[in-house]
C-alpha cells in the first residue's frame, strides 16, 4: 500500500494519482506495517525522513528537478526513493536529456571551458538544506572561504539563492557562469554544482549530491578542478534525465514506468 499525507501539495497530488496512493494522516501511516510505502514533499520534512531511514519504511521524495527549470513554471520534478539526491549512475538513452536541452541549449555540454584566469563562485546554501544538514549558512561560508584561501588567490563571488525569478532566464546559474567566465563552482549540496558542470564549469560540492560522479569534494584542489572526459558527462546528463520526470508524466503513471523500467522504484 502506498500512502500520503499532505492533501494540499498540487505536485504531489499528481505523483499520487499516478502512483496509486492513499490519504492518511503520518501519525496513522507510522501504525501501518513497514513494508507500506509514504510519499512527501521538501527538505522540511527532515524529520520524517528521519524517521523513515530509523525505522526502515521505504519512502519517496519528490523535489525540483536536477535541469530543465530554468523558466518562470518548474516543469520537471525529480522522484528518489529513501534519499533527497540520486546517486547511482546508469546507461540510459539521451532522448529525454535532447528534450531538455533543446529549451535550454546553454546545457549542452560541449567541452570544458577551463577559465584560468577566471573567479570561483561560492553557492550557499538555502533555509532548508541548513537545517536539513544542520549547519549554520555564515559560518559554512566563513569556513569555506577560509579554506578556498589556503589554496587560491582568485576572487571569489558569493551567490545567495534569492526569489525564483531572479534565478531564471538571464539571471540563471548556467548564463552567469558563462557571462562572468567563472573558473570553477562551490555549493554544499545545491543543483548549481549540476547546472555549473553542464555549462562546462567544474564543481566542488560538501555534500552527498546527484553530481557526485562528475565534481570534487576536495577543496584543496580548487587549483587542480576534476575533469572528467565528454563521454562521462553525457552519460551522467542522460541518466539525470531518467530521475526527473514532467508533471503530466507523474499524473500519467509514465513516471512510474520510468521507475519501474530503471529499478528506481
Amino acid at each position: 500500500m502506498h500512502y500520503y499525507f499532505d492533501g494540499e501539495d498540487q505536485i504531489l497530488q499528481h505523483w499520487n494519482a499516478g502512483l496509486g496512493s492513499h490519504y492518511l494522516p503520518y501519525e496513522d501511516i507510522k501504525k501501518t506495517p513497514l513494508e507500506n510505502t509514504v510519499s512527501f514533499r521538501s527538505l522540511a520534512k527532515r524529520k520524517i525522513i528521519r524517521d523513515c531511514k530509523q525505522s526502515g519504511r521505504t519512502f519517496y521524495y519528490i523535489d525540483t528537478g536536477y535541469v530543465g527549470n530554468l523558466i518562470k513554471t518548474k516543469l520537471y520534478h525529480r522522484v528518489v526513493k529513501n534519499d533527497v539526491q540520486h546517486s547511482t549512475v546508469f546507461d540510459a538513452p539521451d532522448d529525454r536529456w535532447r528534450k531538455i536541452q533543446s529549451r535550454s541549449p546553454e546545457l549542452e555540454f560541449v567541452e570544458w571551458r577551463k577559465n584560468h584566469k577566471g573567479k570561483i563562485l561560492l553557492v550557499t546554501p538555502s533555509e532548508k538544506p541548513c537545517k536539513f544538514y544542520n549547519i549554520d549558512r555564515d559560518r559554512w561560508v566563513e569556513d569555506t572561504i577560509q579554506t578556498l584561501k589556503q589554496h587560491t588567490d582568485r576572487e571569489i563571488i558569493v551567490r545567495d539563492k534569492g526569489k525564483r525569478h531572479e534565478r531564471v532566464g538571464e539571471g540563471s546559474v548556467p548564463k552567469y557562469l558563462i557571462k562572468e567566465k567563472i573558473y570553477a563552482t562551490v555549493t554544499y549540496q545545491s543543483i548549481a554544482a549540476i547546472e555549473s558542470v553542464c555549462v562546462g564549469v567544474p564543481a566542488f560540492t560538501m555534500e552527498k549530491t546527484a553530481a557526485d560522479s562528475v565534481t570534487s569534494k576536495d577543496l584543496s584542489k580548487i587549483e587542480t578542478p576534476f575533469y572528467p572526459d565528454r563521454d562521462q558527462v553525457h552519460k551522467w546528463q542522460h541518466w539525470l534525465a531518467y530521475c526527473q520526470y514532467h508533471i503530466s508524466e507523474l499524473g500519467s503513471g509514465e513516471a512510474i514506468r520510468i521507475m519501474e523500467r530503471y529499478k528506481l522504484l
